[in-house]
Parts: C-alpha cells; sequence; structure tokens
C-alpha cells in the first residue's frame, strides 16, 4: 500500500473486496455453457491474429503470439487486472505526493479521508465499469500468479466472457459472429503494440509527464473534486465554458495548465488506436463475420441509444463519452487516410512519434497526409 501522512493512501486490497462485492451478476449461462464460450473466445483471439496481420500488414518483428498472453476473464478478474494496473502506473504519482506533502497539512487531511474511504471509491469505480468492457489490451500489465504478463514484461489481452454473453444477447445477434467481432477489435490493439516497437514506451512516456505535471497539493486536488461533485450536482457554469457536450469530465477538471498539452497529445494517440481498431474489425469482418453488418448497426445503436440518467452522468464525469468520441472520431480518420494514400501510406503513422497525427489532424485527415506524405515525397 501507499502511505502518506503515516497512513494508507489507497487501501488496494478494499478496492478489490469492494469492486468484487458490489459488481452485477453476470447472464445466466451453465457451467458447460460456460466453458464453450471461454474455449471459443480463445480460438477466435487466435484466429484473429492472421486476419488482422493480413489485413493492416503489420507483422511484428521477432514478437511470436504466444509472448502476448490472451486471458478469458470473469468481471473479477478483470477488476483485480486492472488494480494491478492502476497500482502499477500511479505508484511514482503517490510516492511523489507521499514525499512532497506527508508532513504538512494536506497530508493530514488525505491521513484523515484515509486509504480505506478511497479503496471504497476506487472499488465502486471498478464495480461500475467492469460490467461493461467487452475486451481490453493492457499495455502495462504487471505478472501475478493469476494473471501472467508477456514475455517481454509488455502487455496482455484480456476477453471479458460475461460482458460478451451479455450484449450479443442483448442485440440478438448471432453469437459466434459477435464474439469474433470482438476478438478482432482487440487483436488488433495487441497487433498495434507488438507491431511498433517504440509505441509502449511512447505512450508510457505521455502517461507519466501527465502524472508528473499533476499537482500535488492534496488540498487542490481535494477543491477540484469538490468542483467536480459540484458540477455533477447541478452546479452553474458560465454559459460556454464547457462546449456543446455541457460540463467537464473529472480527468478535465482535475489538471493543471501543462496537463492539457499532453492530455491534447494521449486523446490523438488514443483516437487513433481506437479508430484503428474498429476500422480493421469491420475491414475484416465481412469475409469472416457472416453478419458483421447487422452487429455493426446495431452496436452502434447501442452506443447512441445510452442508458439511465445515473449510467449518463457516471459516463460523463469518468470522460467515457470522450472515449466514444474516440472510437468515431479515429475511424473517420483512419478511413480517409486509406481511401487516400491506400493500406501502407496509412501505416507511416506507425514510423515515430513524430508521423502520429496530432490532436486537430484526426478532425483534419487530409492535413495528416500533407504533412507526413507530401514533404517526405517531395
Amino acid at each position: 500500500m501507499t502511505r502518506i501522512g503515516g497512513a494508507e493512501m489507497v487501501d488496494w486490497n478494499l478496492a478489490v473486496a469492494t469492486a468484487t462485492r458490489f459488481v452485477r451478476p453476470g447472464p445466466e449461462i451453465s457451467r458447460e455453457e460456460a466453458r464453450a464460450v471461454v474455449a471459443e473466445l480463445r480460438r477466435h483471439a487466435k484466429a484473429s491474429e492472421e486476419h488482422v496481420r493480413s489485413y493492416t500488414r503489420m507483422i511484428p518483428e521477432g514478437h511470436e503470439p504466444e509472448d502476448t498472453p490472451v486471458l478469458v476473464v470473469d468481471r473479477a478478474g478483470w477488476i483485480r487486472a486492472n488494480v494491478a494496473g492502476f497500482r502499477a502506473l500511479l505508484g511514482p504519482l503517490l510516492g511523489k505526493m507521499r514525499d512532497r506533502r506527508g508532513n504538512g497539512p494536506g497530508g493530514a487531511v488525505l491521513g484523515a479521508v484515509g486509504g480505506k474511504v478511497t479503496g471504497v471509491e476506487l472499488g465502486m469505480l471498478l464495480s461500475f465499469l467492469s460490467s461493461r468492457i467487452l475486451g481490453q489490451y493492457e499495455t502495462f500489465a504487471p505478472a501475478s500468479r493469476e494473471l501472467p504478463a508477456s514475455a517481454d514484461g509488455g502487455g496482455r489481452l484480456l476477453l471479458v466472457a460475461p460482458n460478451i454473453v451479455h450484449v450479443e444477447r442483448e442485440l440478438d445477434v448471432e453469437p459466434h459472429d459477435f464474439r469474433l467481432w470482438v476478438a478482432l477489435h482487440e487483436e488488433t490493439h495487441r497487433t498495434q503494440f507488438t507491431g511498433v516497437p517504440w509505441l509502449r514506451d511512447h505512450l508510457r512516456g505521455e502517461i507519466q509527464t501527465f502524472l508528473d505535471e499533476t499537482d500535488v497539493d492534496p488540498m487542490t486536488v481535494l477543491e477540484r473534486l469538490r468542483e467536480a461533485a459540484q458540477t455533477f450536482a447541478g452546479g452553474s457554469r458560465p454559459e460556454g465554458e464547457t462546449g456543446e457536450e455541457g460540463g467537464r469530465s473529472l480527468v478535465e477538471i482535475v489538471q493543471t495548465p501543462a496537463q492539457r498539452e499532453v492530455l491534447g497529445r494521449l486523446t490523438a494517440v488514443m483516437s487513433l488506436l481506437e479508430g484503428h481498431a474498429d476500422f480493421v474489425m469491420d475491414g475484416v469482418g465481412p469475409e469472416v463475420v457472416g453478419s458483421v453488418t447487422e452487429i455493426r448497426e446495431k452496436f452502434q445503436e447501442r452506443r447512441a441509444r445510452g442508458a439511465s440518467r445515473l449510467d449518463l452522468a457516471l459516463r460523463k464525469l469518468l470522460g467515457l463519452d470522450a472515449k466514444l468520441r474516440q472510437y468515431r472520431d479515429g475511424e473517420k480518420f483512419v478511413r480517409a487516410v486509406v481511401q487516400e494514400v491506400g493500406m501502407d501510406g496509412f501505416n507511416r503513422v506507425w514510423t515515430s512519434p513524430n508521423t502520429l497525427p496530432t490532436k486537430a489532424e484526426i478532425a483534419a485527415p487530409g492535413d495528416w497526409v500533407a504533412r507526413v506524405h507530401r514533404k517526405a515525397d517531395s
């Protein structure tokens, strides 16, 4: 556990216990059916490797598929994996806060709040998210007995079986096709990171820069958290300040001006990665997923339809609506670039960090083509 001012700042074990206690039950399914689903998802993950590599023309060098584990997990397994990821990623930031403010008044406030409260809050957040994630490529995955990481210390691919079954039933689509369709999306993420050797370190560096720029004064952090709570409790803001979405996410509120620059770059690269995965799974789909058109239409309707007001408020607070925009905007970028310069031309995006699109270029693909292609070819 990480301590500040003599108190536990985050009780990670309590976070896991809270999340698993309050997680929603999965769909009703027999043990035999569950085994069959798990086996099929593993087969689809394996089959997706060749489909994705052939379509994207991204061939990992010196990295075999078995080097990156594919784990079919339940909701509790997803929770444990993400707590481990948070712990590894946030460790330097929490240590920085401990060193800077451990003995000051801010440290006392956090000590009063206590790691128990923080652990419960994190657990409730993960409980909410655990029933909504179909699959995930964990870029920075610490190994454990239950959840092995890749041979080179990199990522692992998670497929959340109960959520996949829940959504395929909700959409009333062909289960085998839907499972393969999901596997194609997640396999694309695995191919991105195994096929582009510098990408993981670049992303890690950007995230660490963002965390390093965090205002480590606990009083300021608490102040911004209160601002977030007031905003989403119906507090008023000056008209036009928050843009067309009508409110800022917690990520947007708890940041310094320097972080906004980093966040812009992170938004661009995440839009690229998510949009590319959507583009690939739809591009491969017609050949290997017979009902891909129906699946895509129903899935898009589900995304647009949303859920209850509480669910929508939580999505906004957590910035999940921004993730949905990343799928949409990134896919448009990839599609436009491929149409103009072909797949090999698009793959110049993976040359170096300098060839990644900016946030502005995601919205204007022609500008990226002009910068990366026309200047390079002139």
